[in-house]
């Protein structure tokens, strides 16, 4: 199991898809649950509405990243996955396409619903599910992929929630040290 954060203005017990747009109100990664391997950017993001009174960051586990089970943002699609969509797709997919998981993405999301929204989305992530990939990566920072990375969960029922702790946000949206607090469920 990996553990990475999700931070949210909300308290909850589980994570459910159907309240994807109500964070940042954007799937720009694709339709799943946003995590990160960074404890103060999830703080951050639960900052992301600016109304909001409270933060909450969440530590979760998650089956590991295998070679097979994710794609990445700038780079190459596993020959694997490729196989397995050209199978159901019953098509080739462009070499150009298999370069990204991002192009990889919106190329089944409009090969099942036509035109980019958040129906194609949905669409795509069951897609991908059904082939067998569970996440999409990308760097925590472009600029300095070492510091970690950010993942988009496909399948919400695979997280593990191992600890809610409240944390305290300055001006600036940036986690204020020594300020979290653990909340019981």
């Amino acid at each position: 199991m990996q553990v990475f954060y999700h931070g949210s203005p909300m308290l909850f017990s589980k994570f459910d898809l159907t309240h994807i747009l109500e964070g940042d109100r954007k799937v720009k990664f694709g339709y799943g649950v946003y995590l990160t391997s960074s404890f103060s950017s999830a703080a951050h993001y639960s900052g992301a509405n600016r109304n909001a009174t409270t933060h909450y960051v969440y530590t979760v586990e998650v089956p590991d990243l295998t070679d097979d089970n994710h794609i990445d943002f700038k780079r190459p699609i596993p020959s694997g996955i490729i196989t397995k969509a050209e199978q159901k797709l019953g098509e080739c997919i462009p070499h150009q396409v298999s370069l990204d998981a991002k192009h990889f993405r919106k190329y089944i999301a409009r090969k099942l619903y036509g035109e980019l929204n958040i129906h194609a989305e949905k669409a795509a992530a069951s897609f991908l599910k059904s082939i067998g990939v569970d996440y999409i990566t990308w760097p925590y920072s472009w600029k300095n992929p070492a510091l970690g990375i950010n993942v988009a969960v496909l399948d919400e029922s695979i997280i593990t929630i191992t600890k809610i702790q409240q944390v305290e946000l300055d001006y600036k949206q940036r986690l204020i040290s020594g300020s979290e607090k653990k909340i019981q469920l």
